[in-house]
């Protein structure tokens, strides 16, 4: 049971480091959206690439006008946190009690 055990360990250690990752490239691609990026630079075209599955569809069930300011990185961002408290720290607790 120690192999599932590791298994488990490992997977919940690259889930946790993806997920803190991909909240910087969101948090980058808020920071980026304060300026005027140029459209065609490949930093930016690379941000919106990747973040844009994720941010497009919290921007549509959000209401249209709330004063002009997106908040889908913000909404991203707290599940990216709910993800991490819950799933990840779930994972470490069956491969702890699997170790046992």
């Amino acid at each position: 049971m120690f192999v599932f055990s590791n298994l488990l360990v490992a997977i919940a250690k690259i889930l946790d480091i993806a997920l803190s990752l991909y909240m910087w490239i969101i948090i980058g691609r808020a920071v980026i959206s304060w300026v005027s990026p140029d459209p065609f630079n490949p930093i930016v075209r690379f941000l919106h690439s990747v973040t844009e599955p994720v941010l497009y569809p919290i921007r549509r069930r959000l209401p249209i006008n709330i004063g002009g300011l997106d908040f889908s990185p913000i909404i991203a961002i707290l599940a990216i946190i709910f993800l991490q408290s819950f799933l990840v720290k779930t994972l470490y607790q069956i491969a702890a009690r699997l170790a046992t």
